[in-house]
């Protein structure tokens, strides 16, 4: 059964189309689902104050219900790691259009991989996952099954992929758990259920893999239109 608190995140989001980032992210925490350390605040004080918690490089984000892709609108900036970069890019990014806050949260680096929902005219809800990040449209190396999705449809998926080989591991370089990957999916899988007669499409662009973890860098919600 949906939680209540999705369904609020969800019914507050219906005349605009879509689901704020911020949101989409709880909305995947709440289902147990990994995210980034973040704070959501138009304060360069918070912010500041943030970036010294996670003692690393952070990314910052215009949340704005006028832009939906970001990276075309130069709304994303990556690797700030001094308060000075923050503050300035801050400011750029609040003067977009729409942005009344910035999400600034902790940079995790990783294997990029996609992990996708959408509504099917003939089959209903199906999952796609596959290779991520910027370039998933021109390697188009990805794998779609009918939602909900059991622990051998992720292994099927995996292994059908071009790239399998980054799942496990490639020149010294130390594969995905496949474990965590399993149950982000899988879980996953049962939220699209869930969410059948809301939501049109999800995208998880990019889902940032490691030996540990598997954690949402980015998460986007098409609603159904009424």
């Amino acid at each position: 059964m949906l939680k209540k608190k999705i369904r609020v995140l969800i019914d507050a989001h219906k005349d605009l189309g879509w689901v704020l980032e911020p949101s989409a992210k709880a909305v995947m925490k709440m289902e147990g689902l990994d995210i980034p350390e973040f704070v959501w605040t138009g304060s360069f004080e918070k912010a500041e104050k943030f970036l010294k918690q996670v003692k690393g490089p952070v990314v910052a984000k215009a949340v704005s219900k006028k832009i939906l892709h970001k990276t075309e609108c130069k709304a994303v900036v990556t690797g700030i790691t001094s308060g000075r970069e923050l503050k300035k890019q801050m400011e750029r990014l609040l003067g977009l259009e729409g942005c009344e806050a910035v999400l600034v949260e902790e940079m995790v680096q990783g294997l990029e991989v996609i992990i996708g929902a959408k509504n099917d005219f003939q089959f209903g809800p199906v999952v796609v996952f596959g290779m991520g990040g910027t370039s998933v449209e021109i390697y188009n190396d990805t794998a779609i099954r009918m939602a909900p999705l059991k622990p051998g449809d992720v292994f099927s998926m995996a292994d059908s992929l071009k790239a399998k080989a980054l799942l496990s591991g490639y020149r010294g370089r130390a594969g995905v758990n496949m474990e965590v990957l399993t149950h982000t999916l899988v879980r996953f899988s049962h939220l699209v259920m869930e969410l059948e007669n809301d939501v049109e499409s999800m995208d998880l662009n990019p889902v940032i893999c490691t030996r540990d973890r598997c954690i949402i860098a980015d998460a986007r919600m098409m609603l159904k239109k009424n």
